[in-house]
């Protein structure tokens, strides 16, 4: 839908570069060096070593020493300054900042890598215990506030408040304009980008005409938005899921798995990192919704076989980022002062779409993060990198939670680009609580991929029983069972086996107190996982 109307987010600034810094949370913020607190007791450095108070009586009764001791004591004193110098440039190139720290040190050693105790390198320290003190505290400040709903947008004209009646999906008639030869789809942006969806508009170009029909001299089209929505969340099995749904036959005329419309395109974001290119309308993104609207047209009119079945065709779609990707009003409004942005992707969805079934699955996220790192990392990877990478982000958080909101440091655009790893997509009760507070809880199905994985058949069946979708025929049902599955890790990246035990058990800490809401939200202890 059009966002000229709306005064919040009509205002684009395609050359603005939004950096770190932009928000005053550290002073070292945007950096990639790991901040590593050292307790010198542990060092290298033997005991009766001491360079300041060297005795001076020696220097007094040089005279009466041999010049062969003489020579051997300066040799000796130099060696031991190279020695010391060797340990201050060591430290110095493995990032250390005796920078002042917020909160006083914890207990917990992390260590780097399985070789750093045999490589007699430095143990590195996190402030743990007292950075899930800090989460707990947050957790009682978690309260949103909802914007008006005429705050939100200005309602588009192409989408009205009310559907059609009998139709499953969310659909309605929108009249037609111009000369019925002109192409319906030659602008499309997703069609520009995708050569799949290309093909796809190819083909509805030629059916077309069976998506018009007259009334009272006026041409309409059917237009149509999603009936549900899978939001996420990254690498949590979101492809398998979709792509097991449009085997079935009422959800086989979907498109486009991620169109990514309501957090990014519409907006004028493909990619974040390439700054602002141009904004996909309303317009664009129902196009991918037409394959099922010119089939339930053609069974409104009787013109199929498959008449019956109209009215039960189902449209939705997979964005992964529709849970949690809200960057764009930082880019857009990056020079506003607000800390969390005003407005969230589920205030636009429920404006024009308040009945909408909303799909969640989750995982593990210690897994999910090692998943993503795999996934998204293109060289280099390794355990040890991983390791590293989470310590920073850990830290990282942890600065922002000295000075901000849980709310602000989860969503917060400086923190997220500046973490190396994508660490706050894990703490799914914070999602989760605001897609709660504007829809209501029997319209999300929140699913866990280990349920998922070992059940499939039982966990297909409760999805399809929260669409209203079946029974399904014997043959459907095998052949959703026995199809493998998608967007498995690649072989490339399963060589590089798991995460470091030391990952594990600091990721497990970190994440606690999040699964635990979770589970309290959902009132299901298997969201706890098992080191929970």
């Amino acid at each position: 839908m059009s966002l000229k109307h709306s005064k919040h987010w009509s205002h684009t600034h395609s050359t603005y570069s939004y950096r770190p810094h932009n928000l005053p949370l550290t002073d070292n913020f945007g950096k990639r060096s790991i901040r590593t607190f050292v307790d010198f007791r542990h060092t290298n450095m033997p005991e009766g070593l001491d360079i300041k108070g060297f005795p001076l009586l020696c220097l007094i009764n040089l005279t009466c020493v041999s010049k062969v001791k003489v020579v051997s004591f300066l040799l000796g004193l130099v060696l031991t300054f190279l020695i010391m110098a060797s340990y201050l440039l060591m430290w110095d190139r493995k990032g250390l900042q005796l920078s002042a720290l917020p909160h006083p040190l914890g207990p917990m050693v992390i260590m780097t890598s399985p070789t750093t105790a045999e490589d007699s390198l430095d143990s590195i320290f996190i402030d743990l215990k007292t950075l899930v003190k800090m989460i707990n505290s947050n957790e009682q400040n978690m309260s949103r506030k909802v914007p008006d709903e005429k705050d939100v947008m200005n309602t588009d004209p192409l989408i009205p408040r009310h559907f059609l009646p009998h139709i499953k999906s969310p659909c309605w008639y929108q009249e037609l304009s111009g000369d019925i030869g002109t192409d319906p789809y030659k602008n499309n942006r997703f069609s520009l980008h995708s050569k799949s969806f290309k093909n796809v508009c190819d083909h509805m170009r030629a059916r077309f005409h069976q998506n018009v029909c007259d009334r009272d001299g006026k041409r309409f089209r059917l237009r149509c938005l999603p009936y549900f929505y899978i939001i996420g969340q990254p690498k949590c099995g979101t492809t398998d899921l979709f792509h097991r749904l449009l085997m079935l036959p009422e959800l086989k005329f979907n498109t486009i798995k991620e169109p990514h419309w309501w957090t990014r395109k519409r907006f004028g974001y493909i990619r974040f990192k390439k700054g602002f290119q141009e904004r996909f309308p309303i317009e664009d993104y129902l196009d991918l919704f037409d394959l099922a609207a010119i089939n339930i047209q053609v069974g409104i009119s009787g013109n199929s076989s498959g008449e019956h079945r109209a009215n039960e065709i189902i449209t939705g779609e997979a964005s992964a980022s529709t849970m949690w990707d809200n960057q764009a009003w930082s880019y857009l409004h990056g020079n506003q002062e607000q800390t969390e942005p005003p407005f969230l992707a589920q205030d636009f969805i429920h404006a024009v779409q308040p009945g909408a079934k909303i799909i969640v699955i989750l995982r593990d996220p210690v897994e999910r993060l090692y998943s993503d790192y795999l996934y998204f990392t293109l060289a280099n990877k390794s355990a040890e990198d991983f390791h590293q990478k989470v310590f920073e982000c850990v830290q990282l958080f942890q600065s922002c939670l000295s000075e901000r909101s849980l709310r602000s440091c989860v969503y917060n655009t400086s923190l997220f680009n500046a973490m190396p790893v994508r660490l706050t997509l894990g703490m799914y009760f914070v999602f989760l609580l605001d897609w709660l507070t504007i829809f209501q809880r029997e319209q999300i199905l929140v699913l866990r991929l280990e349920d998922y994985a070992a059940n499939l058949r039982k966990t297909l069946k409760t999805v399809f029983d929260f669409l209203g979708v079946g029974p399904l025929s014997e043959q459907v049902e095998a052949s959703l069972t026995k199809r493998p599955m998608s967007n498995t890790r690649r072989a490339k990246d399963r060589i590089l086996g798991p995460m470091l035990p030391a990952t594990r058990n600091l990721l497990s800490q970190f994440y606690q107190p999040f699964n635990r809401k979770l589970a309290s939200i959902l009132n299901q202890t298997s969201f706890l996982w098992s080191y929970s």
